[in-house]
């Protein structure tokens, strides 16, 4: 707490109260759409106006009601992405689209006109799998794929789309007035928010008047949807009713409510769909707050299509409806046609770019605390790790550390000496990382503000002056992000001479970006605060925590003269955050239900891209009893990113601190993870270059069975490793789903053989024909994989008794010193009589090769083999990365290819 003249400020502040932040009905654009369309407005497209370009064809939308004519633009991109952006044809004002996102202007592919009239127009990919067929009236494309239709747009006509107009004030005659696209009298204007809409004591002016958008998508033969992160909720996406919309907008949401769809800190406009034999995707670019309402029609098994005795009967596929809505800017969205899970994550990233390679330091364990109290403080922390023999990479320092919340500095008092506190890390090669924040101080005095005050850097409000608001500092203005000149100012703020204190082992955590603005209308900025191009902030809010880590990230790779990999963390994120770092679910409570929603989240958030993400180990709020804290450091050692944490008014909750058998069990935990380490790199390694996520919903490694579809309890790591982690308290067993009728899984433990396709109490395998996996190896922190191609990428394959290492990269080369230590073969039924290796005259092969045989498991209620704590429900499908380096596991379970 800190006093800041006559105010206080505390965590207590945000404490989540309803009447704080906004539902679907305090929403203006969200009640004006559920009423204009429940009259049903409908628009026509003019195709006789279709113009096919080298680029996109070019048509006329015109409203029946308004007559104000759009613009729709139909693009093929290469990958089968099709691309569909509506605009206003002769707009008032520029209408904002999403820059920076994109991570280049994508290739597109010429649209050949099959078929068209006045009536109906279809346009066809070069190869002909895919066809857009649009149909003037009432206006609806239909997306087919192999003569069947996929997705249907507007064919239930929620196509909405609200006219820049003339401020009120302006408009003096009878025509003018009559030109809005919302048809109201002058007193439902205002229950309507046309040009004020009103919460708490906040009004948000708007001065071109409503602008909102929206359209409907249905996906034929669908029921399972995922993604539009973030939200403490499910995995699969769940229906929605009126008022009950999943809400995308970027919040400062002190100890969250689960199973919500309100809006916390980020927001990803992206969902994909799936059904055997078939993955889709839509990506919705409007970086405004969106509403996403969901509606699944099941199968209905009959249908008479004739009247009288003699009436036929066919089935009717499933449905599901999407209807997305956003508060202004235009219509931008992608359709991801697939076919698979793979392609749907590779064309994503085709447009939005793949995950940044992590350094490996950054995989390890990290230890936080707000706020670790001074350089003894550090010290001492850091000293138990070693003390108690528990491994971690990472101490971090949370506001505390600042002089007085001034970002870029050290408290004098409590760091006086902030390199040599560095210097100690770095003699146990450990690293540091600070916080910084985007609201600046106010202070003649503090170098930052007056610089970023001179040179115009800051938010706006609407009056033209600085946007001052309180946070942590107290009265504070806004970096404007979404200017490039401030982001290369910014960047060079961390420069080891902008940066008093700082060195190389330095790295930055980005929070309370969303931005987070304490007595904000829903604690955060005003709508109508004007950023860099004259920009209203309504247009962008979504985006505004992306483009500070996009300059932080840029800033560490400058510092370094582009040499070595940065490392950033941000609460708040948005599509393409994925290429500046990591994001974690932020201020998450210390209770079981936590724990539980943790998975959910983190699956939705790795499927859209985001693979470098985690919650906070033990719950940032409240005291975790013991259990709980041991419990939670099992599961999140199997999580991309692996942060204890905990708010200042918390106990202290080092690893060791809850007595010798909970520090063992913590230790063994931490373990586990370094055990694994060459396993997780190898995957951000395929996450970095081919977008295949590493923490995986068991429907994308059995993408036929519907049994995995809605699992959120369980997932995978890689294509390898089963994970069920235990998220209730005093639990001895845990039911674990098996995926695969052909599959096989071992406990890497006792290395027991079970089979799949089936629900057990204890991890279970089958038999061994063939494995394959993967090995990728590199400095572990430079950009000289890259540059240089200074890495090695080995692919090894195990068939009929022969294992087999070869090069899976030819482009690759990097001399290690690494060697085989062991190899196990799991699955024989009988011991071999003997083992021959084969090596050329350059290798030397020095090594025990250990042979394991067993019987399979097949008892369906096989009791768990350890009741203590520690125990963790992980599975593992036979990889051959497990046959080159074995380190000790945790009871795991590993997926055997047949």
């Amino acid at each position: 707490m800190e006093a800041t003249g006559k105010e206080e400020i505390s965590v207590e502040d945000e404490a989540v109260d309803k009447n704080i932040f906004k539902d679907c009905s305090k929403i203006a654009f969200y009640r004006r759409q559920k009423q204009q369309l429940s009259r049903r407005s409908m628009y026509q497209a003019s195709l006789d106006s279709a113009t096919t370009g080298k680029d996109s064809t070019k048509f006329q939308i015109i409203n029946e009601t308004t007559k104000v004519p759009l613009v729709a633009e139909v693009y093929g991109i290469e990958g089968n992405i099709f691309r569909l952006k509506i605009n206003e044809e002769t707009p008032l004002k520029p209408r904002y689209e999403v820059p920076d996102v994109l991570t280049s202007k994508p290739s597109t592919v010429r649209l050949i006109s099959c078929a068209g009239d006045a009536d109906s127009l279809v346009l066809a990919d070069g190869k002909g799998d895919l066809k857009c067929h649009i149909t003037a009236n009432p206006f609806k494309i239909d997306l087919v794929s192999e003569e069947e239709v996929v997705m249907s747009i507007n064919s239930l006509g929620q196509l909405y789309f609200e006219h820049l107009q003339i401020p009120l004030k302006q408009r003096a005659t009878k025509e003018n007035k009559e030109d809005t696209s919302v048809d109201t009298s002058q007193e439902d204007q205002e229950d309507l928010g046309l040009w004020e809409e009103k919460f708490g004591k906040f009004v948000d002016v708007k001065v071109n008047g409503p602008a909102s958008i929206g359209l409907d998508f249905s996906l034929h033969g669908f029921e399972h949807l995922y993604g539009i992160p973030q939200h403490a909720e499910s995995h699969q996406l769940k229906n929605t009713s009126d008022g009950d919309a999943y809400r995308l907008y970027n919040l400062d949401v002190y100890g969250y409510k689960i199973h919500d769809k309100m809006g916390i800190y980020g927001s990803v406009p992206y969902l994909l769909a799936h059904k055997p034999g078939r993955t889709l995707g839509i990506f919705w670019l409007n970086a405004s707050e969106t509403l996403v309402e969901i509606n699944t029609e099941p199968a209905v098994k009959y249908t008479l299509t004739q009247m009288g005795p003699a009436a036929a009967k066919q089935k009717v596929r499933c449905r599901t409806d999407v209807h997305w809505m956003s508060e202004s800017g235009i219509i931008d969205v992608f359709l991801l046609t697939g076919p698979t899970p793979s392609d749907v994550f590779g064309q994503y990233s085709y447009l939005t770019g793949t995950q940044a390679m992590p350094p490996l330091f950054s995989l390890g364990y990290h230890q936080c605390r707000w706020n670790y109290e001074d350089e003894q403080d550090v010290k001492a922390v850091d000293a138990g790790f070693d003390e108690h023999d528990i491994p971690y990479d990472v101490m971090w320092l949370d506001i505390e550390h600042t002089e007085g919340k001034r970002y870029f500095t050290w408290d004098k008092k409590r760091f006086p000496n902030p390199r040599r506190m560095q210097e100690l890390l770095r003699s146990k090669n450990r690293k540091l990382v600070v916080i910084s924040d985007p609201h600046i101080k106010i202070d003649p005095d503090y170098s930052v503000y007056v610089k970023a005050k001179e040179q115009g850097f800051f938010v706006r409000n609407h009056e033209g002056g600085d946007f001052e608001g309180v946070c942590w500092p107290g009265l504070s203005s806004y970096l404007d992000f979404t200017n490039p000149k401030v982001r290369e100012w910014y960047s060079g703020l961390f420069t080891f001479s902008a940066y008093q204190g700082s060195t190389d082992i330095l790295y930055i955590w980005n929070d309370m970006n969303e931005p987070s603005v304490f007595r904000g209308p829903e604690l955060t900025m005003q709508k109508n605060a004007i950023h860099h191009g004259n920009w209203e902030h309504r247009e962008l809010h979504n985006i505004y925590g992306f483009y500070q880590q996009m300059a932080t990230a840029e800033g560490l790779i400058q510092r370094s003269k582009g040499k070595e990999r940065p490392f950033v963390l941000t609460r708040s994120f948005f599509a393409g955050s994925q290429k500046y770092g990591a994001v974690w679910t932020g201020d998450n409570t210390a209770e079981w239900s936590y724990l539980k929603i943790s998975i959910p989240m983190l699956l939705t958030l790795s499927i859209t891209g985001i693979s470098f993400c985690g919650a906070d180990v033990g719950g940032f709020i409240g005291n975790p009893e013991a259990e709980l804290l041991v419990r939670w450091y099992q599961a999140g050692a199997y999580q991309p990113f692996f942060r204890g944490h905990a708010t200042m008014n918390t106990k202290r909750r080092e690893p060791w601190l809850f007595g010798e058998e909970n520090t063992q069990l913590i230790r063994e935990a931490i373990r586990q993870r370094y055990a694994l380490l060459p396993y997780w790199y190898s995957l951000f390694y395929r996450a970095h270059v081919a977008a295949q996520p590493v923490m995986r919903p068991l429907w994308i490694e059995f993408p036929e069975e519907l049994d995995t579809f809605g699992v959120e309890d369980e997932y995978m790591l890689g294509s390898a490793l089963l994970v069920h982690p235990v998220t209730e308290p005093k639990a001895s067993t845990v039911d674990v789903f098996l995926p695969g009728s052909n599959e096989v899984w071992y406990d890497s433990k006792t290395f027991a053989l079970w089979e799949g396709a089936r629900t057990v109490k204890f991890p279970v395998a089958l038999d061994t024909d063939s494995a394959m996996g993967e090995f990728y190896l590199d400095d572990g922190h430079s950009f000289q994989y890259l540059h240089q191609k200074q890495f090695l990428h080995r692919k090894f394959s195990f068939l009929s008794g022969v294992l087999i290492n070869s090069c899976a990269d030819k482009r690759g080369h990097y001399p290690s010193k690494c060697v085989v230590e062991q190899i196990f073969v799991l699955g024989l039924k009988k011991q071999p009589s003997s083992v021959t290796t084969r090596s050329s005259d350059k290798w030397t092969l020095h090594f025990l090769m250990e042979v394991r045989y067993t019987g399979i498991q097949r008892e369906q209620g096989h009791p768990a083999a350890s009741h203590q704590l520690g125990f963790l429900q992980t599975m593992v499908k036979m990889s051959l990365w497990l046959l080159h380096i074995v380190p000790k596991c945790p009871p795991c379970i590993w997926r055997s290819s047949h």
